[in-house]
């Protein structure tokens, strides 16, 4: 069944929802699935934008036929070269030699990478500004370079409005998957495009100076109405700002103690009136923990200490938040160890390597389990945090 994006007529929908995946880009768990999505402009001249996840080409194949109806595509516009998006090149040029491949010049010059032997399609290397003319349509590409890959573009639409956005505004989970954007916008974000910020304010700022109705991204629903929320979210998370008030409790416990520990502040801190996520490093998905740890504008790390350092999931973490640029935060330490505490060292030494954090100097040590002198002493530590 033809399917187009809201309140168009001519731009047509033809991705797909793949609930067969475990792990997006083999490490982010998609416990509800994830979208490849594509388009068709049908006008004067017809554009196909994007191709799909070789794991839906024939269901991709079968949408684009239906609404190609007979006719052969003129242009396929190729805004980022990722396999989910890139990786039906081949299938359609297959079957449509004579179809332009429109792109960026790095976009095209990874196609042989891909593809080895290049398909004998003609090409059309496109730079800012420049626009492509199909009818009433008209698209003007927009280079969005670390986007999160150096070759994206997006591709504005200035006939209905309408924003190819590529990997921006984009979340895990299927189509048909009922859920709030936020959460899966930001684990999405955080972990994807998260080191990126600078680049990402750079298309806000483009994106400011253009009339959009709506954004059709790579993954995720078409956003349309009050898109305002949205691109409120993505200056935020951009700009490495806390997107809220409140507390992330995140611990590394081998046998209990520590998670023990990490409660009872947690428990403290909820006393408090404070906003508080306490998770298990060792059993929660990590890409979940550093979006929590982006959301919120303080975080406390409680981890055991393990064979001369910290234990190992907390030195996992540490080192995600350090790949996607975690910073302008407040952290709290607590340590665990029965007969050389240095957990609190290590996690300073990840720490030290992030820009613009603020570590407490009030650093809990715990020797083993949880005495009285321990409770008290997390307690005055949750009320520190509560006070940063």
């Amino acid at each position: 069944m033809l399917k187009t994006i809201p309140h168009s007529e001519q731009i047509f929908y033809v991705g797909a929802d793949d609930k067969t995946l475990d792990l997006f880009e083999s490490q982010y768990p998609v416990p509800d699935g994830v979208s490849y999505n594509a388009y068709v402009i049908r006008d004067e001249k017809t554009a196909l934008l994007d191709t799909v996840d070789p794991r839906a080409t024939n269901q991709w194949l079968e949408q684009v036929t239906e609404v190609l109806d007979g006719t052969a595509p003129d242009y396929l516009v190729i805004s980022h070269m990722e396999p989910d998006h890139a990786g039906s090149i081949r299938a359609i040029t297959e079957r449509y030699p004579d179809m332009t491949l429109v792109g960026s010049a790095k976009a095209l010059g990874m196609l042989p990478q891909f593809l080895g032997d290049m398909p004998g399609n003609p090409t059309r290397t496109v730079k800012e500004g420049e626009t492509l003319e199909l009818g009433s349509h008209t698209l003007h590409f927009v280079m969005a370079p670390m986007v999160h890959w150096p070759e994206v573009m997006v591709c504005y639409e200035s006939g209905e409005k309408v924003l190819f956005s590529a990997d921006a505004f984009g979340k895990f989970g299927a189509l048909d998957t009922d859920q709030p954007w936020t959460d899966e916008a930001r684990r999405y974000y955080l972990n994807i495009v998260g080191k990126y910020g600078a680049p990402v304010q750079t298309l806000l700022k483009k994106a400011a100076k253009l009339d959009i109705c709506a954004i059709c991204p790579l993954h995720g629903p078409v956003l349309t109405g009050d898109l305002a929320p949205y691109l409120e979210k993505y200056q935020t998370w951009s700009s490495y700002a806390p997107e809220e008030k409140g507390v992330l409790v995140a611990y590394a416990s081998i046998h209990g103690n520590t998670a023990q520990a990490a409660a009872l502040l947690a428990e403290r801190l909820k006393a408090l009136g404070e906003t508080v996520v306490l998770l298990d490093l060792s059993r929660c998905d990590m890409a979940e923990a550093v979006a929590q740890a982006f959301r919120f504008d303080r975080t406390v790390l409680a981890a055991a200490s393990y064979d001369g350092g910290v234990f190992l999931p907390m030195e996992e973490f540490l080192l995600h938040l350090q790949y996607k640029a975690f910073q302008k935060r407040t952290i709290a330490l607590v340590e665990n160890g029965s007969w050389a505490p240095c957990a609190a060292k290590k996690m300073h030494t990840l720490l030290d390597t992030m820009k613009d954090l603020t570590v407490l100097e009030q650093t809990v040590t715990i020797r083993s389990a949880v005495k009285p002198g321990d409770e008290s002493a997390l307690l005055a530590l949750a009320d520190a945090v509560h006070q940063a």
